[in-house]
């Protein structure tokens, strides 16, 4: 698929999903209980479950990897995600997700296993969210006005070169539920990374 917003094409991963672009808006729809997820109490491995992914190799360099994501939500853990896989067992998610009763912005960064954090709760069923390479590191944004923009986390992830070559895109989820629906717009891709991942730009 190729979007007039973004310099690479992207590939379906995971569970065969409906994904559609029209008028600069991507929508994409997952089953049920599917989700991207290796829970820390659990053995290493692949998740036992999946969810859609649409993805793509980023240019060289810095980048911000940003849109405006809208989740119709249904049940706990529905999300609309910017994805981040550098490799086997190496990647990571910025999610707007209802955990478990509201809307929050939350990250997930798997080594093998994942951890979860959430960082802030937010009003509604949409928000911007920002995915960043600077270097071999990686930084997470959301922002409620498309404006500000509220540092989430910063990570390394992957040896250098696999930073280097990082796909990134889109998933939806739906651990829990029957299904759920999410719309990415006003997506945007600039080949630099933040100037400064804590003074709201």
């Amino acid at each position: 698929m190729r979007l007039t917003e973004l310099p690479f094409a992207l590939d379906p991963y995971g569970p065969k999903a409906p994904w559609t672009y029209a008028d600069g808006v991507l929508t994409g729809t997952c089953g049920a209980r599917q989700d991207r997820f290796v829970p820390p109490s659990g053995p290493p491995g692949e998740s036992v479950s999946d969810a859609p992914r649409l993805l793509g190799r980023a240019p060289a360099g810095d980048f911000q990897l940003s849109a405006r994501v809208r989740v119709d939500f249904r049940d706990a853990f529905d999300a609309g995600v910017l994805y981040l896989d550098v490799a086997d067992g190496q990647w990571a998610k910025l999610c707007l997700e209802r955990s478990p009763d509201r809307p929050w912005i939350c990250t997930v960064v798997t080594r093998g296993v994942s951890d979860d954090a959430n960082s802030f709760a937010v009003d509604g069923d949409t928000v911007w969210l920002r995915l960043s390479r600077l270097g071999h590191a990686f930084a997470c944004h959301a922002s409620t006005d498309g404006d500000h923009w509220t540092f989430v986390r910063t990570f390394a992830l992957g040896t250098p070169e696999e930073a280097a070559a990082a796909r990134v895109g889109f998933l939806v989820q739906a651990p829990r539920g029957e299904g759920c629906t999410v719309s990415f717009d006003r997506i945007t891709f600039r080949p630099e990374g933040p100037k400064d991942l804590r003074d709201g730009s």
